[in-house]
């Protein structure tokens, strides 16, 4: 097996102005064409969470109401992984291609963490017309828009 090699490509900044993907300079150019898409697909390094310790747990206990009493990390959304490797799609408010900057609407990544990755949100890609989720979590939101309104601090363990 090889080793990889994952370089940031430059940072997620949260600010109370708002929240912005900061390209790193030799990044920029990579932009080219995004305008037109309204939401971009996020890949984020859990830096918070890069450590021996979090990458080697693989089960948890029940994170979640409902939920079986323990759960492997491959079904949950949990920072703590091998990989501490996050994907959130956002909306994009602005795109400032002289500057490589993105305004974004949400994600719920610290100041400064690394961005990894940008890939544009497409239905034909992205969306799944009808997927299948285990029944303790049925009742969740369908979309993105409906959860800003959905309790989930009922949801969690934590």
């Amino acid at each position: 097996m090889s080793n990889y090699e994952v370089k940031p490509i430059g940072t997620i900044c949260t600010k109370e102005e708002g929240t912005f993907l900061k390209l790193e300079a030799e990044y920029i150019p990579a932009l080219t064409a995004l305008d037109g898409f309204s939401h971009i697909n996020v890949f984020w390094w859990f830096s918070d969470f890069d450590d021996t310790q979090f990458r080697s747990v693989l089960k948890v206990e029940q994170p979640y109401k409902g939920a079986p009493e323990e759960m492997g990390v491959f079904a949950t959304r949990s920072p703590v992984r091998p990989n501490p490797i996050a994907l959130t799609t956002v909306e994009i408010i602005r795109i400032d291609y002289q500057s490589g900057v993105i305004q974004i609407d949400y994600i719920d990544a610290n100041d400064n963490t690394p961005l990894i990755d940008i890939k544009p949100y497409t239905p034909s890609l992205d969306r799944i017309e009808s997927p299948r989720v285990p029944k303790w979590c049925g009742h969740w939101p369908k979309s993105v828009e409906e959860s800003a309104d959905f309790a989930w601090e009922k949801e969690f363990n934590f």
